[in-house]
């Protein structure tokens, strides 16, 4: 990591971002200084500037500037043997797996990757589900607080195809929530563009018309006398907190939402000041052909807080059946 290097893409990494090539090959590398990097014009793809946006072919050539000393030793840091405690943690996180996916669920609390001032992230544990020496590779990301759903590729191979069956809309996420109050009609579409604070701002997210795209279903599953509903969500697209700000901007934040709800966003009565988000179910072809559907139980913060409003589980099945899309 201390001279020039010219790596080629893999057959098997034909269509990932330049962004996720770096995060796989060059992990403790931070995104701020690749997208620096990249600016400079240090990082070239086949000799020409690049973005961290631009996508892949077999066979291009990616210049890699030195990365010094610094990134050399966080990378070794990083890849620390796994302790036991967390390998086994991790093994029971695993709601499928099989040669080209693993499934898991993941806890609220606990961020995909890492970032400043995180030390233990889902990303920094992947370690613990090797097979044959190959790490498993994240194939997208939930929020710090929002559990549920994570899928994994088990090789280079199937977290192209996985992601790209994200990024063409084959797959079907549905997320469950509690809202403050009820939402008016009981389903829909929030179509409102987005667009993230300016660097340094943190990272927060805001409607705004010179935004990205963003759209997101949802219907109401059950409410309690328009005082908080249990909401079925279906993003369109994954603009970042897109499900939190999209609930906050129709007057209905997630409970547990403070960032975008503010002191609307918590219930009293012993209701958790959680985020009450969760990735409930996944839909989507699979690697090895057919289709892939998995779904993870909730949490157990939700879990009592349906127990405490006398929501059924049962009644979130087919939420968007009588939808159209």
């Amino acid at each position: 990591m201390t001279g020039v290097q010219h790596v080629s893409v893999g057959p098997d990494e034909s269509g990932i971002r330049l962004d996720r090539w770096f995060r796989r090959h060059f992990p403790a590398l931070p995104h701020g200084r690749l997208s620096r990097l990249l600016r400079k014009g240090e990082i070239r793809l086949d000799g020409k500037r690049a973005k961290t946006s631009d996508r892949l072919a077999a066979g291009m050539v990616v210049r890699v500037p030195p990365l010094g000393e610094a990134a050399k030793a966080q990378t070794q840091a990083r890849r620390q043997p796994v302790s036991d405690e967390d390998a086994a943690f991790m093994r029971g996180l695993i709601l499928h797996e099989d040669d080209h996916v693993i499934a898991l669920n993941k806890p609220p609390g606990l961020p995909t990757q890492g970032g400043p001032g995180l030390t233990r992230h889902v990303d920094g544990l992947l370690d613990a589900l090797a097979r044959d020496g190959e790490r498993p590779r994240l194939v997208h990301r939930l929020d710090k607080d929002t559990s549920g759903v994570l899928l994994l590729g088990r090789t280079a191979r199937s977290t192209a195809t996985l992601a790209a069956a994200f990024r063409s809309r084959e797959a079907e996420k549905i997320y469950w929530a509690l809202v403050r109050g009820a939402p008016k009609p009981g389903q829909g579409r929030i179509d409102l563009p987005l667009n993230k604070l300016p660097h340094g701002a943190g990272e927060k997210v805001l409607v705004d018309d010179a935004g990205k795209p963003a759209q997101t279903y949802y219907a109401m599953v059950d409410s309690v006398a328009d005082k908080a509903s249990w909401v079925a969500l279906m993003p369109r697209t994954g603009r970042t907190h897109q499900l939190r700000v999209h609930m906050a901007a129709i007057g209905h934040p997630i409970v547990g939402d403070g960032k975008y709800g503010g002191a609307e966003a918590f219930l009293s009565g012993g209701v958790s000041r959680k985020l009450h988000l969760h990735a409930r179910h996944i839909a989507l072809p699979h690697p090895g052909g057919g289709a892939l559907s998995v779904t993870a139980p909730l949490p157990a913060h939700m879990t009592a807080s349906w127990a405490f409003f006398g929501f059924q589980e049962a009644d979130g099945d087919g939420a968007f059946a009588e939808l159209e899309l």
